[in-house]
């Protein structure tokens, strides 16, 4: 292992901090936008063909059965390099945004969605894999924060790209191209694997130990947690009188305060541990997410937005940190089993609160439950941290 990583650290051409920059872009491709783009194109989209709130809920669900089976795909043993997976990925990522432009069929869109996310299972394993190896073997592991950030920068980019347009294709258009400028960029900055992946024994754990599943659930809980605001956060602020023009701004604020905030999660991650950080960003997202739920004013859309969208991509990146740090060897099969718990969440998440909205009338029960799933993955972090301590 020791050897594989000084021949990573050898064959690496480019920068530590130039290939964080890869990260960022492909992150920012295949996850900011890949994913998330559909938050702000999805009230103008679902005014445009008249489209219910379970519908809308399907069609992001579809995205994350993909990327819950992309996750499981990502963790088999794959033909080839890693890097060329990852950049025929961010392809297929494009072609499926541009494709959405193209069609106002439901079964269409629910198979396009489906394909997004699985290639973005696939950005977000491989990508992460390639990075933060290759950061760890040159010494430069803080830089992995420059990396997990791509996703709060592609929801920015999106947030400022999505109002230049008034028609919804064009909107998905527009992102496309983004994306392959992205994608052109990540092929430059990211070197080619040293030698083909060839792994002996299957990447997926044979066994899972209590912690490890103990943190399975709880990452699946913040997928669930966290995805109804950040799927409908812009129709809950379009459809309230008192808040509807803050719209054009809610989504931008949500990118910005995901930026950063790996950075600063790490860091807290690093003093206090991984999963001790994990609990408090998931008390504090709780909040957020209940704020949008019963505080539907100006201050309380903003609160929801920058606690939500300061806590996510920290959670990620702090449950991803933590399962690296339960075990031993390739670390792709307990990050493709974590990446399918959260996306196993997030299937749950959209179909619930357009069902519940349509019969119940609003997103205050779903965000809601949401809140308390957030509790209760915080307190099965601080149940994993204390399993991890006990003495054999």
């Amino acid at each position: 292992m020791q050897a594989a990583a000084q021949s990573a650290a050898r064959t690496m051409n480019k920068s530590p901090l130039t290939l964080a920059f890869g990260g960022l872009l492909a992150m920012a491709a295949g996850i900011g936008i890949g994913r998330f783009v559909y938050t702000p194109i999805l009230p103008p989209m679902v005014e445009a063909l008249s489209l219910s709130k379970a519908q809308a809920g399907l069609i992001a669900s579809a995205n994350f059965v993909g990327y819950l089976a992309g996750a499981l795909l990502a963790a088999m043993r794959l033909p080839g390099s890693r890097r060329s997976w990852l950049l025929g990925s961010l392809a297929i990522n494009t072609c499926c945004l541009a494709a959405m432009g193209l069609t106002t069929l439901l079964p269409v869109f629910l198979a396009l969605r489906l394909m997004a996310g699985i290639v973005s299972a696939f950005i977000l394993v491989l990508s992460s894999a390639l990075v933060l190896e290759r950061l760890a073997s040159s010494g430069k592991s803080a830089l992995s924060a420059v990396h997990f950030a791509g996703v709060g920068v592609g929801i920015a980019v999106s947030a400022a790209l999505v109002p230049m347009f008034s028609e919804w294709r064009m909107m998905w258009f527009a992102s496309a191209v983004v994306t392959v400028i992205a994608g052109i960029a990540v092929a430059f900055l990211i070197d080619p694997d040293p030698a083909p992946i060839r792994v002996a024994t299957e990447a997926t754990p044979r066994t899972i130990s209590g912690k490890f599943a103990t943190l399975l659930a709880a990452y699946g809980l913040f997928g669930f947690g966290y995805v109804i605001t950040a799927t409908f956060i812009v129709a809950i602020t379009r459809g309230s009188g008192e808040i509807a023009s803050l719209e054009p701004y809610i989504w931008l604020l949500f990118g910005l305060s995901a930026a950063p905030s790996v950075a600063l999660w790490a860091r807290l991650g690093a003093r206090w541990g991984p999963l001790q950080a994990f609990a408090v960003a998931s008390v504090l997202e709780a909040i957020g997410v209940a704020a949008g739920a019963v505080w539907v004013t100006p201050l309380g859309i903003v609160v929801s937005s920058v606690l939500v969208g300061g806590t996510f991509m920290g959670l990620t990146a702090l449950g991803l940190v933590a399962a690296r740090q339960s075990g031993n060897g390739d670390p792709r099969g307990r990050l493709a089993l974590m990446t399918a718990s959260f996306g196993a969440g997030q299937i749950l998440g959209p179909v619930f609160a357009g069902y519940v909205h349509d019969h119940a009338g609003g997103f205050t029960l779903p965000l809601l439950a949401a809140s308390l799933a957030l509790l209760a993955a915080g307190a099965l972090a601080i149940t994993s941290s204390v399993t991890l301590r006990r003495p054999a």
